[in-house]
């Protein structure tokens, strides 16, 4: 593990992953009977294979859906994750061993504690617990908020089971820890269509009632000493997945942080993008609004029309790379989203690295989003 997920600049972070991405190619070449056959139908020479990593074919993501691929026993696996989707899809499948869930747990947390620090938070989770009852079968948005739950001294879901705003229990948790930093994790459309919404609705009725006079026990919004209905400015939001639905209403990711702003108070909003098959590598948003790849992992943008590596600036298809997985060939995917890197080691936040945006699925992609998958009853 490294001191920070930031710390290497191109050429030092090129050296690591040739070496370590290029040993997990072995790995899974002798370990993977459905991996060797698509390495050797491409021709791959892996004995004599001596470029850098960025030479390692890639998977197309969509194999998940339809290959049970892994490079362990039957008996090793102690966890299947399951991707999100609506009903119907195919959803893929990745099977974890103690080694390989370790790892994901370890590079998570320095990730995310280069954000919020290294000291658990109470944590308030925008969504509600059912997602996560069965855990031995996880989909994305149950792993999302369980992976995140290891930042949190204590935890409070925010809504029932039908997506019902607890608003007397948020009240109370608040309460307790007035005063304190709060970490609050969600996924992008879900806070917008059931947490943004519900506040906005709740903060006119009480201006409302402040206007015509029928609560007159009810200060004006306005006053210093009830601006918020729930105040969230010692807040840290981390919330990704969803975006494709927000899009569909015009709502921007400036719009986004704008509104939660003016209704809660919170000043510190990190998107973050990352999917099931590479869980625990995240690619999180610092405040100048850039997506960082940390040490453990590259995106390399390709074009669609011959798949070679676009420049900085250029659009192109995501490919993800990561150390991170052991268990199953899911190192070296092309995804199906679109994407773009903005700079590499100077971003103004001082974090070094490449910095990235995503720009959406590719066109007829399935929509697959944790946040996209639920159907309020």
């Amino acid at each position: 593990m490294f001191n920070s997920p930031y710390e290497l600049d191109k050429a030092s972070k090129t050296k690591y992953l040739n070496e370590q991405l290029c040993e997990l190619t072995r790995h899974h070449y002798d370990s993977c009977e459905l991996y060797r056959a698509m390495l050797d139908a491409r021709g791959f020479d892996l004995d004599g294979f001596e470029q850098g990593y960025k030479d390692i074919p890639f998977l197309p993501v969509r194999l998940f859906k339809e290959y049970d691929l892994k490079s362990i026993s039957d008996d090793e696996v102690v966890k299947t994750m399951t991707s999100s989707g609506t009903t119907g899809q195919t959803r893929s499948r990745i099977y974890l061993d103690k080694q390989t869930s370790a790892n994901q747990t370890k590079v998570l947390t320095s990730i995310v504690s280069d954000y919020i620090g290294k000291k658990r938070l109470p944590m308030i989770v925008l969504d509600t617990s059912a997602v996560i009852k069965d855990r031995r079968l996880f989909t994305a948005r149950g792993a999302g908020i369980l992976g995140f739950s290891i930042f949190a001294r204590e935890r409070f879901f925010a809504f029932d089971e039908d997506m019902n705003l607890d608003i007397e229990g948020l009240k109370a948790f608040l309460e307790k820890y007035k005063g304190e930093k709060i970490f609050l994790f969600g996924f992008t459309f879900m806070i917008w269509q059931y947490f943004v919404r519900e506040i906005h609705k709740l903060a006119s009725a009480v201006v409302n009632r402040s206007i015509d006079g029928s609560d007159s026990s009810k200060e004006s919004l306005d006053s210093s000493e009830n601006k918020y209905i729930f105040d969230l400015s010692n807040g840290v939001l981390i919330h990704g997945g969803g975006w494709k639905k927000l899009e569909s209403e015009a709502v921007s990711s400036e719009e986004f942080k704008k509104t939660l702003k003016a209704l809660c108070g919170i000043e510190h909003v990190h998107d973050y993008y990352g999917m099931v098959e590479q869980t625990g590598t995240i690619y999180m948003e610092c405040d100048e609004g850039h997506m960082h790849v940390p040490v453990y992992s590259d995106i390399i943008i390709r074009r669609p029309f011959d798949y070679s590596e676009a420049d900085i600036g250029e659009e192109g298809l995501v490919e993800v790379v990561s150390v991170l997985p052991h268990s199953y060939p899911g190192h070296v995917l092309l995804t199906e989203d679109r994407g773009v890197v903005l700079g590499e080691d100077d971003c103004p936040c001082g974090r070094k690295g490449k910095y990235i945006k995503i720009l959406g699925r590719i066109k007829n992609a399935e929509i697959r989003g944790c946040s996209d998958t639920f159907e309020k009853k």
